[in-house]
């Protein structure tokens, strides 16, 4: 039986989506089974979806795709029953047919339903095709009463960005477009917030005063597969700080807002951007694993950097003069999504020499932003037994350990879900993302040169002299708990 949707968490009106790239990767691993979900389990009131791509199929083509893509990727189980209720509401186009065509299809699929309903477009498309989905969706006249989601990334610098936005807005008003970062639609990303604004113990001391340094670390396993080409020309940087890690870095340092709107949210994150330092090339190491450059797709002489480690800060009253370290790349030893935060430590020890006290670093306070939202917070304690013996204990709690893992929406689901409800809370908007580039382009203009590295390490060595006379925290020097294990 689907679960009971607590009211206004779902769209009011039914939606037709355009999904354009429909028989992409992305679609096929994420959004296709995503929008099974949120019409299988109520979320939305009415759901068509016209797939739109390149490849010379009919509906029933396409409903194929969707069912393999259902039954390779989906988390879920389903019956016959709810495939058939889904299949029923597919449709498809061929971009070759043309605007007309693609406009008979959307009032096809809105005269289905009894009464008003919205448009959503999913532009799952190579950044090279962006533009001209928006203007098929433009001389299709499908811009009323629609919104469109945008994929990374949003312009490669500032004046490519620039354009994007302003091309953009010949199409769409800014209120309509909706540029997904899938790392901000993760319950872990979002409670965040919770943590910050709801508990009155931990926002007096989250500050310069009481915080030495924070490190958002973001290490992939993963090599580039099929990336190659667009990777080539991209990097790390562009590829994930610009869009990832620096959104985040929003939510950890922004003041709080007058209300949990979308507005009041976006504002006091461009207020953080606003108040971000340029880049210092001097404080950015960049890397390359050894062997990328004979990867196929790849310049023999190539410059990309697959690893980047940089520190920046955020100049006003309640962060001046703290270090946000942030690290990201490709076959790195471990894949984990991490942000941790150093408080400073007593600023006198009582405690006699060799008990430990300050041997294990500072104490930190940890969010996981893996799927399985987890946080700690550790601290010194005594040791059992004579003498005053300290030990680094820890604080850990994650979302299995509670009763509601099961109401948990992947990060495209509920992204999709906000965009269809006008939420622009976790997506970013352009001035914010204008503003990150201006802060890049220091670095965009004289990078560093790349440093090797071997797959399954950490990146270069040079990135321990950038941090010191601090530490990566990444790898742990303790794991996370098992809660079924407490053997």
């Amino acid at each position: 039986m689907p679960p009971k949707i607590p009211p206004g968490v779902g769209p009011q009106f039914p939606q037709v989506v355009v999904l354009v790239g429909a028989t992409g990767d992305l679609a096929r691993r994420k959004l296709l089974p995503g929008l099974f979900h949120l019409t299988n389990s109520g979320f939305i009131p009415g759901c068509r979806i016209i797939g739109v791509s390149l490849d010379e199929l009919d509906a029933d083509g396409f409903r194929k795709i969707a069912q393999e893509a259902l039954t390779e990727f989906s988390t879920r189980k389903f019956s016959e029953a709810d495939w058939g209720a889904f299949a029923g509401g597919l449709d498809y186009v061929s971009l070759g047919a043309g605007p007309s065509t693609l406009r008979a299809a959307v009032l096809a699929a809105e005269a289905a339903f009894n009464g008003e309903s919205r448009r959503l477009h999913y532009l799952s498309v190579p950044p090279n095709a962006a533009l001209s989905a928006v203007r098929l969706l433009g001389e299709a006249e499908l811009v009323d009463r629609s919104r469109v989601i945008m994929e990374k990334p949003f312009g490669t610098d500032l004046e490519s960005a620039v354009t994007l936005n302003s091309k953009l807005h010949e199409v769409f008003d800014e209120g309509q477009i909706f540029r997904i970062d899938h790392f901000l639609g993760k319950e872990a990303a979002q409670n965040i917030l919770a943590f910050r604004f709801a508990n009155g113990l931990f926002e007096p001391i989250w500050n310069r005063n009481f915080i030495d340094h924070v490190q958002i670390d973001v290490p992939e396993k993963l090599a580039l597969g099929k990336r190659a080409a667009f990777y080539e020309q991209t990097g790390a940087y562009r590829d994930m700080v610009v869009t990832h890690l620096f959104q985040i870095l929003g939510f950890m340092g922004m003041e709080a807002p007058t209300s949990l709107e979308p507005k009041p949210i976006s504002e006091e994150k461009n207020k953080v951007f606003r108040s971000m330092l340029p880049i210092d090339p001097a404080d950015v190491v960049r890397g390359q694993y050894t062997g990328y450059r004979s990867e196929d797709g790849i310049s023999r002489d190539s410059d990309t950097e697959t690893f980047i480690a940089l520190k920046c800060f955020i100049d006003n009253w309640r962060w001046a003069g703290v270090p946000f370290y942030l690290r990201t790349g490709k076959r790195l030893a471990e894949g984990q999504r991490i942000i941790s935060i150093a408080f400073r430590e007593p600023p006198k020890s009582m405690f006699p020499a060799g008990s430990g006290v300050g041997a294990q670093g500072p104490d930190h306070l940890t969010f996981d932003l893996a799927d399985a939202a987890k946080m700690s917070l550790s601290f010194y304690g005594k040791r059992p037994g004579p003498g005053m013996r300290l030990d680094k204990l820890s604080m850990q709690f994650a979302m299995h350990d509670t009763t509601h893992i099961g109401d948990v929406l992947e990060a495209y689901e509920r992204l999709i879900l906000d965009a269809m409800r006008g939420d622009h809370t976790l997506f970013t908007t352009a001035e914010g993302i204008e503003r990150l580039w201006e802060v890049s382009m220091p670095l965009l203009e004289s990078p560093p040169p790349v440093r090797f590295y071997d797959p399954g390490s950490w990146g270069p060595n040079s990135i321990h002299q950038m941090i010191a006379p601090h530490a990566w925290r990444l790898p742990f020097e303790r794991g996370w708990r098992d809660p079924n294990n407490f053997g």
